[in-house]
């Protein structure tokens, strides 16, 4: 199992449309193959900078999603709400 840290900061006054969005890729990603669970975060101290969490049965299960033409579609609309790249951290369990 792995943890997928995503962080996007939003362009300037783009934030709701930002929301109705990234809540759709969410609703997607929970078909994918492999997806367990996830949550979207926003920055207290920045509302434009957001944290999406989430967990994947296997980082190959994580890169089918990220390379799925159904998520590629989605950032077509999201992308240029965003004012930078996004981040993508992948994670597991140290020990």
């Amino acid at each position: 199992m792995i943890r997928v840290l995503i962080e996007r900061h939003i362009a300037e006054s783009l934030e709701s449309h930002y929301r109705d969005v990234a809540r759709r890729i969410l609703q997607s990603a929970v078909q994918a193959p492999g997806f367990i669970s996830g949550e979207s975060l926003h920055n207290l101290m920045d509302p434009n900078h957001c944290v999406i969490w989430s967990t994947w049965r296997s980082a190959n299960d994580w890169q089918n999603w990220l390379e799925s033409d159904q998520r590629k579609s989605m950032m077509q609309e999201l992308g240029p709400l965003l004012d930078k790249e996004e981040k993508f951290t992948l994670l597991e369990h140290g020990g």
